[in-house]
């Protein structure tokens, strides 16, 4: 009776213990990342030349293969925490989906799969963006975690607080991609010269998920110019100065990530992107603005 009653109790609390099983590794998972993060500010770095970092390197090449297995596990650490923002964003892929076509006359109910593999692929598709999307931060994190060890402490701090800053240009950029872009673009483009289009849920995901990704990478450029600016290696007056250059730069990349060859989209691309440039030669020179009052 006393064996029964106890394997009866530890069926009623297993749903108890689980979530507090999940509470508690999650806590631990916090305390730790906490604690290797504070150890990264204990210490800062000497300055030494580049040629003799290199040669000390190749003199010593078990710090290499140290530097090498760190790398590895942070890797892990972030393909791990894709593949699982990825499953659980695969288990809502019809909300998602539902949320992808809205822009378009009739949602997703108005497109036509052609393709026996086509529905399947498309799932996958905004499965993994939306996972990359979630798991942005962590991934970011990771890196820092890898590269912080060879900054100052200033720089470590700076780039630390980048990664909610990154986040949140990333997420601003898939914003005005999908509510100021898209509105603009797709009845134009789906009543092009009064022809009727009826979209394939492969072509049209693979469109919208690559103007919602690399609108939203474009917007992590003034973050990066600033963070440059701020160590440095780059000057608010050389980016003004190649301003004619730059536009030609950002047409290429235009024409690159656009997935259609018509010149509206490309246009929708290259729009947000000068801004964005001539926004980060502000942003350029409140960075070095310290250093220049000195």
């Amino acid at each position: 009776m006393k064996t029964f009653l106890k394997s009866l109790w530890r069926i009623i609390s297993a749903p108890f213990r689980l979530v507090f099983w999940i509470i508690r590794s999650i806590y631990n998972w916090i305390k730790d990342k906490y604690l290797e993060i504070s150890a990264i500010f204990k210490e800062d770095i000497e300055d030494e030349p580049v040629g003799e970092a290199f040669s000390k390197a190749i003199d010593n090449p078990h710090e290499l293969l140290y530097h090498l297995d760190a790398l590895r596990k942070h890797l892990f650490r972030s393909v791990a925490a894709l593949a699982l923002t990825t499953a659980v964003a695969f288990t809502f892929n019809q909300k998602i989906l539902e949320f992808l076509t809205r822009p378009i006359p009739g949602g997703m109910d108005s497109m036509v799969a052609i393709e026996v593999t086509e529905p399947i692929g498309t799932v996958m598709r905004v499965s993994l963006l939306t996972g990359f999307a979630v798991a942005f931060p962590y991934i970011a994190l990771e890196i820092w975690m890898f590269v912080a060890p060879g900054l100052h402490l200033r720089s470590r701090l700076w780039s630390l607080l980048a990664i909610p800053v990154a986040t949140f240009f990333f997420l601003g950029g898939m914003a005005f991609a999908y509510f100021v872009m898209l509105p603009a673009a797709l009845p134009f483009l789906l009543n092009f010269m009064g022809i009727e289009t009826i979209p394939r849920p492969a072509s049209y995901i693979q469109f919208i998920t690559t103007i919602l990704f690399w609108i939203g990478v474009a917007f992590e450029f003034p973050l990066v110019i600033f963070l440059l600016a701020k160590i440095g290696l780059i000057h608010a007056k050389t980016l003004q100065q190649q301003w004619r250059v730059a536009i030609v730069v950002i047409a290429i990349i235009s024409a690159l990530i656009t997935p259609t060859i018509d010149p509206v989209n490309m246009a929708l691309v290259m729009g947000p992107m000068i801004f964005l440039y001539f926004f980060s030669i502000f942003l350029a020179k409140i960075a070095r603005r310290d250093q220049e009052v000195r």
